[in-house]
């Protein structure tokens, strides 16, 4: 196992520089270096101290995961039907959660809408599969069509509703996830 290229993974996959994961650990740059090309080899302290501020842990390090999955299927999906909103939200990759986005897929139908979500960093996107929508960001309100698609940076507090007759289906996508 080249403990070296994981631990250099991680810290690219953590946006951290080799400084920065140093000063984390309380190490040197030159030994993060050393370490990443396999020039040096960590004691078992000094690897959970490194492994601590990438954000795992010795187990899920060593642990050798199967490949992770890239196709899902309906079976896959989780829904959650609100009658009060009249809305079925369906989360189409399990476990988004734990990733740098979360697609879902929203039914609306007439008379409904989705919950208010609060302002928060990052990006959106939707797009309306069928019917249409009012996407209310703030105070203001836009109309999004079937085929048609929104996109914002969610810096107020907004949601869809459906005023049409039809049921409106659209894929939401959030990073980082929110829903």
């Amino acid at each position: 196992m080249q403990i070296g290229e994981k631990i250099k993974n991680l810290r690219i996959k953590n946006a951290l520089t080799q400084e920065e994961l140093a000063n984390r650990c309380e190490l040197t740059k030159g030994f993060i270096s050393q370490l990443e090309r396999d020039l040096t080899s960590p004691s078992i302290a000094t690897l959970v101290d490194l492994l601590e501020g990438l954000g795992t842990n010795l187990r899920d390090f060593f642990n050798e995961t199967t490949e992770e999955k890239i196709v899902f299927s309906k079976e896959d999906a989780f829904e959650k039907e609100n009658e009060e909103h009249k809305n079925i939200i369906n989360w189409i990759i399990p476990n988004a959660q734990k990733n740098a986005m979360e697609p879902i897929h929203v039914e609306i139908r007439s008379g409904g809408r989705t919950k208010e979500m609060p302002p928060h960093e990052g990006e959106e996107f939707g797009h309306v599969l069928t019917g249409q929508i009012i996407l209310h960001v703030g105070e203001d309100r836009h109309k999004v069509k079937k085929g048609e698609s929104f996109y914002l940076k969610p810096g107020k507090a907004h949601y869809l509703s459906n005023e049409g007759k039809n049921t409106a289906i659209v894929i939401w996508v959030s990073t980082p996830p929110i829903f």
